[in-house]
């Protein structure tokens, strides 16, 4: 069973910057779409553990942080920033 996968609005508005910045954006496309996927299949197996429910996950370029809910089968990514190198 997967589960529902949420950017809140500040984490939607930082990809969208982002994107509109990187001299890469079908990398951050990707990436950004290979987080959701990866959060739908099994989101406590994706990254590291952080306090409480919080995650942090590294798809190159992006970094996300996000909270899964398991009883609610539900993954809220709170954060996202560039991670690595800049181009």
């Amino acid at each position: 069973m997967s589960y529902r996968v949420v950017w809140l609005p500040s984490a939607e508005q930082d990809l969208a910057s982002l994107w509109v910045a990187a001299p890469d954006r079908n990398a951050v496309a990707m990436a950004a779409d290979a987080i959701d996927a990866s959060l739908q299949h099994d989101p406590l197996s994706q990254g590291e553990s952080r306090s409480g429910a919080t995650r942090i996950a590294i798809v190159p370029p992006l970094a996300v942080l996000f909270d899964v809910r398991t009883a609610d089968r539900l993954v809220s990514v709170w954060a996202v920033w560039r991670w690595g190198r800049q181009r």
